[in-house]
């Protein structure tokens, strides 16, 4: 991986010819090479045409066939976060209990200076025995150290009695903590992270980010979450060094702590309910698996008055909403607002909710009449969907199969930014793209194209830009260049057809992303008309 230097990032954009590609561009669906100008495309066109551009610019890039799209923009970061689980202890793909806890211990031992050790991504629900590691076998796995370690979907979390020591009045009882007595020992772990720790797990993730061909991300931070130096840091590093674009979110119902932290909303997960997998997303009917409807903590009144707020101070509102009943609260907090503010109002706002994903065909028709942006994550339908997978676990495989219905959504005319909550579920734009085509529940299905444009053009309409993530004259130059196999033209309902160079057909093609075939790999990203990455052997 190789990023460019600083001083090379800042100096003013060269004017670039890319040539002999392919160029996925509305402008010209068979375009084969693209002119940038001032870190703005300023043209797309046949290579013919590009021989009268090659005398006047800065540099010629020889595409030797290579796909050029808009960088993908990833909706829903936890960028410290994502770092430290690059960095550190990563269960993700433990197929056991016994081998999580192998991997703390060697943790453990590798790591004898850590104030604190810091572990995410193990997941009971796939595991045999179906049981997360109770506070004893952790004690002993990390020699009785100070442990914090979350569930994949960092809504729950366990911890040793080392680390309870520090946090006087969290319950002492064993497994899995949540809500209150969770976000009290997360504040506590991550107090244990120096400011030299954070900023080089900030760096990780951001050249990450754009060694996937990602070149913006929205930064969804919080005071349950991370902390305003954490926040302020990265919004303070991503302008000074290069990699993505940082788009700043701070989920507070303080509107104006918001602004002053430098965030364009007072949005991202700002807690309606939980998740699914800790039995905390508020349903309406009990978990399958539990006797409960999980957890609310926010109702509508309150989701109003934040919304009203918002929106006479120039700022986006948004809410985490997993569970029907969640999401039911937002619809009915923003429906008050939009009476005292006036539908015109609320819609312009663009206002947001992150996840969104036990939808019915009544609270998708109310996000489209609300001007409701879904910021959702496709990659859960690919890890946790199926009759066979954690949903249908904890919700019984009917409800299960209504989950994410991204077609539905997107008939109804609601806006989609897709992300990937990482490190909930990996940063992986090819691979999100891929899951929401290749949905678990057909029904659910989108197009590869659908897909794509909500990851990228999507992500930059959820923060008020309608022109950017695609390459028009005009347009930011945020690109990536990719190489790949045969461009497609793909349906949703996984019929494939070859690309066609009748000029009727009018749509540019994408790599075909049918399960089983690999996916593109990026060999340059430029944010700005600046090169932030470029890969092995470019």
């Amino acid at each position: 991986m190789k990023l460019c230097s600083m001083s090379e990032s800042r100096t003013p954009p060269q004017t670039v010819l890319l040539r002999r590609g392919e160029v996925h561009s509305p402008a010209d669906p068979f375009a084969t090479a693209m002119v940038v100008e001032r870190g703005q495309v300023a043209w797309v066109g046949s290579e013919g045409a590009a021989d009268a551009f090659a005398d006047g610019v800065d540099e010629v890039v020889d595409l030797d066939g290579a796909l050029v799209t808009p960088a993908f923009t990833d909706a829903h970061v936890h960028t410290t976060a994502s770092g430290l689980a690059l960095t550190g202890l990563d269960l993700s793909g433990a197929p056991s209990l016994e081998a999580a806890l192998a991997l703390v211990r060697d943790f453990a031992a590798a790591r004898p200076d850590d104030r604190v050790l810091l572990g995410h991504g193990w997941d009971a629900a796939r595991w045999p025995g179906g049981r997360p590691p109770t506070r004893a076998e952790l004690d002993e796995a990390t020699g009785h150290r100070p442990l914090y370690l979350t569930r994949i979907d960092v809504h729950s979390a366990v911890v040793t009695t080392a680390l309870l020591d520090l946090v006087p009045g969290v319950t002492r009882e064993d497994g899995p903590l949540t809500a209150d007595a969770h976000h009290a020992v997360r504040a506590a772990a991550y107090a244990a992270v120096t400011p030299g720790q954070r900023a080089e797990a900030q760096r990780t993730a951001l050249a990450h980010a754009v060694s996937l061909g990602i070149g913006t991300i929205h930064e969804c931070a919080g005071p349950e979450i991370s902390s305003e130096d954490d926040f302020t840091g990265l919004l303070r590093l991503a302008a000074e060094e290069p990699g993505p674009r940082v788009v700043g979110y701070w989920a507070e119902q303080d509107v104006p702590k918001a602004r002053e932290l430098g965030a364009v909303g007072a949005a991202g997960d700002l807690f309606v309910d939980g998740a699914l997998g800790s039995h905390t997303a508020c349903l309406h009917q009990p978990y399958a698996d539990a006797g409960h409807t999980g957890r609310a903590y926010l109702d509508a009144a309150a989701v109003a008055a934040h919304v009203v707020a918002c929106t006479e101070a120039g700022l986006q509102a948004g809410f985490h909403a997993i569970g029907d009943a969640a999401v039911d609260t937002v619809v009915e907090g923003v429906r008050a607002a939009a009476e005292k503010l006036g539908l015109a109002r609320i819609r312009a706002a663009r206002h947001r909710v992150e996840h969104a994903e036990m939808l019915t065909p009544e609270s998708v028709a109310a996000f489209a009449e609300l001007g409701l942006t879904a910021s959702v994550q496709p990659a859960f339908d690919a890890l946790w969907g199926g009759d066979d997978g954690m949903y249908a676990q904890r919700l019984g495989a009917e409800r299960a199969r209504g989950l994410n219905p991204f077609a539905a959504l997107l008939r109804a005319g609601v806006p989609l930014a897709f992300g990937s909550d990482s490190p909930v579920t990996p940063l992986d734009p090819w691979g999100t793209v891929r899951a929401a085509a290749f949905h678990h529940t057909p029904e659910h299905r989108v197009s590869v194209r659908a897909a794509f444009t909500a990851h990228t053009r999507g992500g930059w309409r959820a923060v008020g830009r309608d022109d950017a993530g695609v390459l028009v004259p005009g347009a930011p130059a945020d690109y990536a260049v990719w190489r790949t196999g045969e461009l497609v033209v793909q349906a949703p309902d996984d019929r494939v057809a070859r690309w066609s160079t009748d000029p009727r057909s009018g749509t540019p093609g994408l790599p075909d992303l049918t399960p089983g075939r690999d996916l593109p790999v990026c060999l340059r990203t430029v944010v700005g008309g600046h090169t932030v990455f470029v890969g092995p052997g470019e």
